[in-house]
């Protein structure tokens, strides 16, 4: 594979009905993260620490310029992040560049809009790993 500049990417989201939405076009910017937990196991007799990886995770942050389009904009997405009447449910987020795939069940935490003083209005919108299922590339 050869380097690459992360032009070409695209974000889907799914919507409160499960409806996955392509919002690449309102994203500016976007960061995710796999972490695993670890445990230090380190005993007395070593001079160098030794672990072990634990739990795998998934992180999210999404800017995203405000778009109150009827199906296809990202406040459509978003303004129900939570689902009242059946509790927090994951939405599927899937990544796709250079014909890598990273689809991940979210769980949107926030919705915080600024009004910043420019005038521009936008969101920056986290998430985290909602089913426990380790994140993978495809």
């Amino acid at each position: 594979m050869a380097k690459e500049s992360g032009l070409g990417m695209t974000l889907t989201v799914d919507d409160s009905a499960g409806t996955g939405r392509a919002i690449t076009n309102d994203v500016t910017n976007l960061t995710w993260g796999m972490p695993s937990g670890e445990q230090d196991t380190t005993g007395l007799d070593k001079s160098g620490h030794e672990r072990l990886l634990l739990l795998a995770d998934f992180s999210i942050a999404l800017t995203a310029v405000f778009n109150d389009a009827a199906t296809t904009g990202m406040f459509q997405i978003f303004k129900n992040y939570r689902t009242i009447l059946a509790g927090q449910v994951g939405r599927t987020v899937t990544i796709v560049h250079s014909g890598q795939t990273l689809a991940n069940e979210v769980l949107f935490t926030d919705f915080p809009l600024s009004r910043n003083a420019d005038g521009s209005l936008t969101a920056a919108v986290p998430g985290v790993l909602a089913d426990g299922a380790v994140p993978a590339w495809s």
